[in-house]
């Protein structure tokens, strides 16, 4: 029996049917190398939605050496890389022309299908999963997945790991940096029950001053199918606690005298942060072309970081607590032959409650001086979705759609007893509609349109500063593609899309009053394509190209000079490339690089652009027997030198991105 994978994409009765690759032109997913799609089960999965799919698979993920799990999205085509490199806060990934800033966090984040986001979108339990225990990853772009609706602005990444199987992988790591990395992982199945266990040990002193790191991940997962696969019972659990020094941001200057140093001002700036995730997932065939599945999760978030962002300001105290409580329930009937075509008809309902928590405070080496921030705001969602998968002739498929949410919450600013209720956004109505063609089965075209949507996080949810409600962004988008295999062993896509917000709105990051501001009306549009090549057994060639443009319509009366402007931190052109080549059995040689244009720092775009940026990276691996493996990987091989930049409203503040490093593992199986 195939995955019942609506709402839970890791959790299939059959997890390996959704990994069946094979040649084909009805859904436009592809795989960094080749095309993948499902089994022709009639049921809705991320890898049969009907837009830019694009999944990285496991020999991609747990051969590299990386710090944190945002790493991994360099590979993804279209993926913007954000690179803080300020300890816990070290960077993230963004999709679609929507920067990493953490103003507007449009990517939804989920771990085996459990929505993973913090309140205000960012992404601290990404590390949650060791990386050997990551099967693959998968990105959906666009507006038109109906399965989820907060954060889900420009489209979801769900990071997959190992469903069962009898294996132990190993893998120790050592380079650059005094960097030290050791993980583990093992499945044990078998009599109806499997187990999948992982742990992940790091620790690094950092490619500048003042910037030592160390974290430790560890999961499980247990499984049971009383019988014989009509169902199936699990519990995740997993958890992530890491300890960082943060090197600060230096000024022009400081990067020309000494790009590795961390100011005297940062001297006791550190990051300490735990997360946690427990989920009770089910799934079961009832008959009669009917399936279902739900979950039961908790999220639990503590962060307490201490930053000092110029010689200017004073250092802060950040400290966040958030817990999490989310359930979800989808049911699936597939009817097979109607008056109207093959049809599956896929409906889901989830809820998420939230305890939230964020203090601030003012300090001089790690003491406080002052409070100026101690909020505490429930925030809670209720959505469902409904979507039929048709396909009335051959070589066609429409999956009309339709997705409601609603908010509720209310917030107390106890620095002076106030209490505040959340706006009344009303039902949030998304309707999404998509189509797919196979012209030949080497040819095919889709297109879709959708709806997704924004809320203010933080205060900004909240009637704070106004009496009446605001009403929620709305972001409609289309895309417009062909996927297609002109020759055996090329296949390609390309796509054109547009994404327009109504009423953009975006988190004020250094804001005492954790409060939002307008932007206006939006638009981000572009135009993707990607090539995978594999002319012989040797050779696997991809490449991927991805330009976007992002500009203010219609600025808010109080920004009237960011009108006609490009959005901040949103480059033209991002690219990828690579190649590997299997020169024996044994040797693998692979080479890989990525990279982007420059970036305004804001929406005036008067104070110049930075940000552009090419690595080349190397690896070699041999494989000594069936069970053990080495391997050297190269990174930013040129030593080219790359950067975050951003604007504080007085000054550009740098922090240079790693330079050339090195690193040596050595990988186990049994």
């Amino acid at each position: 029996m195939t995955a019942l994978a609506i709402g839970l994409s890791a959790i299939g009765l059959d997890a390996q049917a959704q990994r069946i690759e094979q040649r084909s032109s009805e859904t436009p997913a592809m795989t960094l190398g080749e095309v993948v799609i499902t089994g022709n089960t009639g049921l809705l999965s991320t890898r049969r939605l009907l837009t830019s799919v694009d999944i990285l698979p496991t020999e991609r993920i747990e051969r590299q050496v990386i710090t944190h799990n945002w790493q991994l999205f360099d590979q993804v085509p279209g993926v913007m890389i954000t690179q803080f490199g300020q300890g816990a806060v070290s960077g993230k990934f963004s999709l679609r022309g929507f920067n990493g800033e953490g103003e507007i966090n449009a990517v939804k984040l989920l771990i085996d299908g459990v929505p993973s986001n913090s309140n205000d979108g960012n992404m601290p339990y990404i590390d949650l999963a060791p990386r050997l225990d990551i099967d693959s990853i998968e990105v959906v772009r666009g507006t038109n997945d109906p399965r989820y609706g907060l954060h889900n602005i420009a489209g979801n990444a769900n990071i997959v790991t190992k469903m069962g199987g009898n294996y132990a992988l190993g893998r120790v790591a050592l380079g650059s940096f005094g960097t030290r990395d050791l993980q583990a992982a093992a499945g044990i199945e078998g009599n109806g029950l499997s187990q999948n266990y992982a742990v992940s040990v790091q620790d690094t002193n950092g490619y500048r001053d003042h910037s030592d790191a160390r974290g430790l991940a560890v999961s499980g997962k247990w499984f049971y199918s009383p019988d014989g696969g009509v169902s199936r019972i699990g519990l995740i659990a997993r958890h992530y606690a890491a300890k960082a020094q943060e090197a600060g941001y230096l000024t022009a200057a400081q990067v020309a005298a000494n790009r590795d140093q961390s100011p005297a001002h940062n001297a006791t700036d550190d990051d300490k942060r735990r997360v946690t995730q427990l989920a009770l997932q089910a799934e079961r065939s009832l008959g009669a072309g009917l399936f279902a599945n739900g979950q039961i999760y908790l999220n639990d978030l503590d962060d307490r970081r201490f930053v000092r962002f110029s010689s200017t300001v004073s250092q802060q105290e950040r400290y966040v607590a958030e817990r999490h409580l989310g359930a979800s329930a989808n049911l699936t009937w597939r009817a097979g032959a109607t008056a109207i075509g093959d049809l599956t008809v896929i409906g889901g309902v989830d809820v998420e409650r939230q305890d939230n928590r964020s203090e601030r405070y003012n300090t001089a080496a790690q003491v406080r001086t002052a409070r100026t921030r101690d909020q505490q705001f429930d925030f809670n969602t209720v959505g469902a979705f409904a979507q039929a998968v048709i396909r009335p002739v051959k070589g066609l498929t429409i999956t009309p759609a339709l997705r409601f949410d609603q908010i509720r919450g209310s917030y107390l600013n106890a620095l002076n007893g106030q209490t505040y209720s959340v706006n009344n956004y009303g039902t949030i109505s998304q309707p999404k509609l998509s189509a797919v063609y196979a012209l030949s089965e080497r040819t095919s075209v889709y297109g879709n349109v959708g709806r997704s949507f924004q809320v203010g996080v933080g205060t900004g949810s909240y009637k704070v500063n106004q009496t009446s409600d605001l009403a929620p962004s709305v972001n409609d988008g289309w895309e417009l593609g062909v996927k297609f295999r002109p020759l055996p062993w090329l296949d390609g896509r390309l796509s054109a899309w547009r994404q327009t917000a109504s009423n953009e709105a975006r988190r004020k990051l250094n804001d005492p009053a954790n409060d939002a501001e307008n932007i206006g009306k939006t638009r981000r549009q572009g135009i993707d394509l990607q090539l995978n090549a594999k002319p012989s057994a040797q050779w696997n060639i991809w490449a991927a190209v991805a330009l976007q443009r992002s500009r203010i319509l219609l600025a808010d009366a109080a920004s009237a000079s960011t009108q006609g402007k490009e959005i901040d931190h949103v480059p033209h052109l991002l690219f990828n490339l690579g190649v590997d080549y299997r020169v024996n059995e044994a040797l693998r040689l692979s080479a890989w690089a990525n990279g982007q244009t420059s970036y305004f720092l804001e929406r005036t775009n008067s104070t110049g652009s930075y940000g552009a940026y090419h690595a080349i990276n190397l690896a070699a691996a041999y494989r000594v027997n069936s069970q053990v493996d080495l391997e050297l990987q190269v990174r930013n091989l040129t030593n080219r030198y790359n950067e975050y930049v951003w604007h504080d409203g007085v000054q550009d503040l740098h922090a240079p991105g790693t330079p050339r490093s090195v690193f040596v593992s050595v990988g186990v199986r049994y």
